[in-house]
């Protein structure tokens, strides 16, 4: 779907964050900048699509039969709407930055990123997948995923 929506279809799924969760979320990118990753986080920068700096955010990485995504719980975020123009960024814990590139996957490959990203985060993530969990059925994973974008990185050598 488009960045703006049509007046016939919705808006993409999106949820903002609580103050209390944005709190959180300074908290985690913080310990991430300063080497403290909480199960594998990390703190995760990409250029703005408009203003051209770099913008960062906590994200949980994940590792699927030996290939790294990174998914978008919240939905389509303006992180999200930065990597589509972007195609990539730079994922950080301390000192240590690994570039990456970034492609976005179809609906249709989501179902086993999905699953086992909630199977890991799902104590972190869960409500922003509206009812869906890493015990819902596979159609209920699937009907879920056009609201969570999910991208495969590459990371630099």
């Amino acid at each position: 779907m488009s960045e703006s929506a049509s007046a016939s279809s919705p808006a993409p799924y999106y949820l903002k964050g609580s103050p209390l969760t944005v709190r959180f979320n300074s908290v985690l990118g913080w310990m991430a900048r300063h080497g403290i990753s909480l199960m594998g986080s990390a703190e995760m920068s990409v250029r703005g699509r408009k203003s051209g700096r770099m913008q960062r955010v906590p994200v949980n990485p994940h590792i699927y039969a030996g290939t790294q995504y990174i998914v978008s719980a919240r939905g389509h975020s303006q992180w999200v709407r930065n990597m589509r123009v972007a195609g990539g960024g730079e994922l950080r814990v301390g000192r240590r930055i690994r570039t990456f590139t970034a492609q976005e996957l179809p609906d249709a490959e989501k179902l086993p990123i999905l699953r086992t990203y909630l199977e890991k985060w799902g104590w972190e993530v869960n409500q922003y997948f509206q009812g869906v969990t890493a015990k819902s059925t596979d159609e209920e994973i699937i009907a879920a995923a056009p609201d969570h974008p999910v991208f495969r990185i590459t990371v630099a050598k």
